[in-house]
């Protein structure tokens, strides 16, 4: 049996160090406080429009996204109340209030509660102190419903809808700022697939390189590894994997998906190449993938229902035998999703999303085969809409020989 391989994290860290790789990232520009201003002036005028009183958030990326507020949720109650009309609210337990300052980036009312306090009052009472005491109050998509119902029992006066129409509209087109983050996630998450590559050796398994590469990722200043997959052998053909233990042998293919923050915002890169001598079929399919990615970029034209690319993709697939549909073997999953704040967000490049393409949309661009019992291949690189036509955060892989 060949060699077993075990190197923690952080042992990972200081090897890619030591391999001379160094941060990409010192010149990140956040976000600044004035384009967050904006976005809270651009979602206040949906609401006044829509006839909406206020928008409710809890800790996530939206929060991020309108007041640069990063912080974590549990049974303690934060939640910022952003009015049609006026300065945002956050209440917050007392004793986090000062962390929680520290990334309020956009001004407004902090009010704190006690453990003893109820935080739906304050909840209400401010959205009556900015005039909201009553009528439709829209809730972000992800606020847990108790919280959600803490607010009907302490006041009835409100009709509360969901805030997806209004979140989407501010989210789904990217800023020059949120480009250039992207930018610079994608750059980072590509550069340590290559560090990796060159790394990987016979006998290692599926946690040994995924050690390899969090290592890399955070040496290069990824902020930090969000997700390292890595798929060998049978279960590449799992689109997230299999609990059986897998090792690098000779003809294994080698899947690994993976991606980094860089301040907040996310890439997502996946690369297949053959440990070794590939076989007539791997070498085919992951051609039939490139050729996939291909075609989903040459179907991205402004006004172009983002479904339609996914339609493009299949139409090529089950000719050469894949599917139909989403049926195995072939692609179960959709060609692509939207991504920024959060590794998958609106909209998606499947069958059925009618969401035209505008510039500032960003995607990524997946469509793999998976083959149950053999194998599975996917290459994925991210990408937004311009008005000239869809552009590359990273370039596709040249082919099986150069496959990162």
């Amino acid at each position: 049996m060949a060699a077993r391989f075990s190197l923690p994290a952080a042992s990972a860290t200081q090897s890619a160090l030591a391999d001379g790789l160094k941060s990409l990232t010192a010149g990140a520009k956040p976000i600044s406080a004035e384009e967050r201003q904006a976005r809270i002036a651009k979602v206040q005028e949906l609401m006044a429009q829509r006839k909406i009183g206020a928008l409710l958030v809890e800790p996530g990326s939206t929060l991020d996204y309108f007041t640069g507020i990063r912080w974590h949720r549990s049974e303690r109650i934060t939640l910022a109340v952003i009015p049609s009309r006026g300065r945002v609210l956050v209440v917050t337990p007392a004793f986090e209030e000062p962390s929680v300052r520290e990334t309020l980036q956009v001004g407004g009312d902090v009010r704190p509660w006690n453990e003893h306090e109820s935080p739906y009052a304050l909840i209400v009472q401010g959205l009556r102190d900015r005039g909201v005491a009553s009528g439709v109050v829209a809730v972000e998509s992800t606020v847990r419903f108790f919280i959600v119902d803490g607010v009907r029992q302490l006041s009835k006066s409100y009709e509360i809808v969901s805030a997806d129409t209004l979140v989407r509209a501010c989210r789904l087109i990217k800023s020059p700022a949120e480009l250039a983050l992207m930018q610079l996630a994608n750059t980072v998450t590509l550069e340590a697939l290559r560090f990796v590559h060159g790394r990987v050796q016979l006998g290692m398994s599926s946690t040994d390189i995924s050690a390899l590469m969090d290592g890399a990722t955070i040496a290069l200043g990824g902020g930090t590894s969000e997700f390292s997959l890595v798929l060998l052998n049978e279960a590449s053909a799992y689109p997230h994997g299999s609990i059986k233990v897998q090792n690098v042998r000779d003809g294994s293919i080698v899947l690994m998906d993976c991606g980094c923050t860089v301040q907040g915002y996310q890439s997502d890169i996946s690369r297949t190449w053959v440990f070794g001598r590939p076989s007539a079929k791997q070498r085919k399919v992951w051609n039939t993938v490139k050729r996939g990615q291909e075609i989903a970029l040459e179907t991205a034209k402004l006004g172009v229902p983002t479904g339609a690319i996914d339609d493009a993709v299949r139409g090529y697939y089950e000719p050469e035998g894949w599917g139909p549909g989403y049926t195995l073997p072939g692609l179960p999953h959709r060609t692509g999703h939207g991504i920024g704040l959060d590794g998958h967000e609106p909209a998606y490049l499947v069958h059925g999303d009618s969401t035209p393409l505008e510039a500032g949309m960003c995607f990524s661009d997946e469509p793999g085969i998976y083959i149950p019992g053999e194998f599975g291949v996917r290459m994925e690189d991210c990408w937004y809409m311009t008005a000239s036509g869809p552009k590359l955060f990273t370039p596709l892989a040249t082919s099986l020989d150069d496959p990162i």
